[in-house]
């Protein structure tokens, strides 16, 4: 594992490019940050289909500037206990790319399996907990 990427979340099925990155450094190498983001670093910007956003000065030597790029592609960064995480880019201005969930199939209280998407086209509040 390269210095600067500590864990890469596999994406979940949507149409978005939208795991969690935990970092360790701010500046990581140009194919590490496209893995974990799923953007291409271009001579004109990064780049993600159709929309590129220029970096001119956020690359350097092959190394990505981790809080300069999170700023021009709107992905929140947040610093805790000596490692960042870093999260997908929200270009629109809105936190999240779309208010469609991943379909979760997870087991309730019986036992049952239980998925997601029974629910798709009504409003749901999700709760989660966990004991840390």
């Amino acid at each position: 594992m390269e210095l600067g990427v500590l864990a890469l979340i596999q994406p979940l099925n949507l149409d978005c490019y939208c795991e969690p990155v935990i970092l360790d450094s701010l500046s990581v190498s140009v194919g590490h940050f496209e893995k974990a983001t799923g953007w291409a670093v271009k001579p004109e910007g990064a780049c993600l289909g159709e929309i590129c956003v220029p970096l001119t000065d956020a690359v350097s030597n092959g190394n990505v500037d981790v809080e300069v790029v999170a700023t021009r592609l709107g992905m929140p960064l947040v610093h805790h206990s000596g490692v960042w995480a870093l999260g997908p880019a929200s270009l629109s201005g809105h936190t999240l790319p779309s208010a469609v969930a991943p379909d979760l199939q997870l087991p309730d209280v019986n036992g049952n399996i239980f998925s997601l998407s029974s629910l798709r086209g009504q409003k749901v509040v999700i709760v989660s907990w966990a004991p840390y």
